[in-house]
């Protein structure tokens, strides 16, 4: 005679998919989870990735679980744990969700989460790159490097305000901008004194904070240095530094930023991870195209617009480029062109490993 336990049919959600929006937060996670046309179950829980799993597998064992949560502030950890539990996971950008008017008017986690949840289900979302976590590793050197360099520039505008306000004039030996900033100049900085001691140690402090912040950023560019030498980084960092305008610390940055050029199909694809791509507006017949998106990679774009200034000082080829679509109104116009370009060499020479040769012509 079977027993009451023996007759239960074990449940099982062999063969269907389960598809879980999360909604990420730093003390608390809210979870949505979707099957096919059917909303299961919005819940919130604590930030552990462990406590998630428990619930789904005794919930839904056998079932295929896909998840998804915003790029953000808690980078890839939690993509890293669910894999490991063997869940797949996306990592998206908050702006290629499909969002409603009232989504945006009447915004709340319990909406967020399961927007993602829908958008999962009805495979309108493409997750972003997940780097190594070596890669997120070095790509905070270089990054922390970039963040010292604008300490610096604050610390200096701090500066020289306040010698602006007092009417305080450089001496003649430190006129020219290449004098500015050196020791003999921190030295003079040192030497000067308000109407007030409150305002002297106001100047100080602020002497103080831009000699700090100096002494960072060179610690961060040796720290840069060190890393380009290390056998993962040496031979690109090469290759890049033969392109006009390209310096150590825009290879560095080219390399933790891609790190995998190949990830790219096409050049469109990589100008547009970038952000050197211009925004569109088409109706019907009519298309109007406008300024470069402001989606993008910050990092990036930044050192790729600096190098290509100088590259067209040094290759006759881009500045040319450079003249053939330059407009005295909007000049910016014509150094995207060539930075649309100077990419394309980097993607060539990257993707070739060959050192790259300055052309009279194109």
């Amino acid at each position: 005679m079977q027993t009451q336990e023996n007759q239960v049919k074990k449940i099982s959600f062999e063969g269907e998919q389960i598809f879980v929006g999360i909604d990420v937060h730093k003390k608390s996670w809210k979870v949505s989870l979707y099957h096919k046309d059917t909303s299961l179950k919005i819940f919130s829980q604590e930030p552990d990735t462990a406590q998630l799993v428990r619930y789904l597998r005794k919930h839904y064992p056998g079932a295929d679980f896909n998840c998804a949560y915003e790029a953000g502030f808690s980078g890839f950890w939690l993509h890293k744990q669910l894999s490991s539990y063997g869940i797949n996971c996306m990592v998206v950008n908050p702006a290629d969700i499909p969002t409603s008017h009232k989504e945006k008017e009447f915004k709340s986690d319990k909406r967020d989460c399961r927007k993602i949840a829908k958008a999962l289900r009805s495979d309108l979302l493409e997750g972003i790159y997940v780097p190594t976590e070596q890669g997120q590793e070095y790509r905070k050197v270089v990054r922390l490097f970039h963040d010292m360099s604008r300490q610096l520039t604050r610390s200096k505008n701090k500066v020289k305000s306040m010698l602006d306000f007092y009417g305080i004039r450089y001496p003649e030996e430190f006129y020219m901008a290449t004098t500015h900033w050196t020791e003999r100049f921190f030295l003079w900085l040192k030497s000067l004194t308000l109407t007030s001691e409150q305002g002297t140690w106001t100047l100080q402090w602020y002497v103080d904070e831009c000699i700090r912040a100096k002494e960072q950023k060179s610690a961060a560019r040796k720290k840069v240095a060190e890393l380009s030498k290390t056998k993962l980084y040496s031979k690109n960092v090469e290759l890049l530094i033969s392109l006009p305008g390209v310096a150590l610390i825009t290879a560095m940055t080219i390399l933790t930023e891609i790190e995998d050029i190949r990830r790219f199909k096409n050049l469109d694809k990589l100008c547009s991870y970038i952000g050197l791509i211009p925004s569109t507006n088409s109706s019907g017949e009519k298309e109007i195209i406008g300024d470069m998106t402001h989606r993008g990679n910050k990092y990036l774009k930044h050192v790729i617009i600096e190098s290509s200034w100088i590259a067209i000082r040094k290759d006759p080829s881009l500045f040319k480029a450079y003249l053939r679509v330059k407009n005295d109104r909007v000049t910016n116009k014509g150094i995207i062109k060539v930075a649309r370009k100077l990419v394309a060499r980097i993607l060539y020479v990257l993707v070739n490993q060959t050192p790259y040769q300055i052309r009279m012509e194109e």
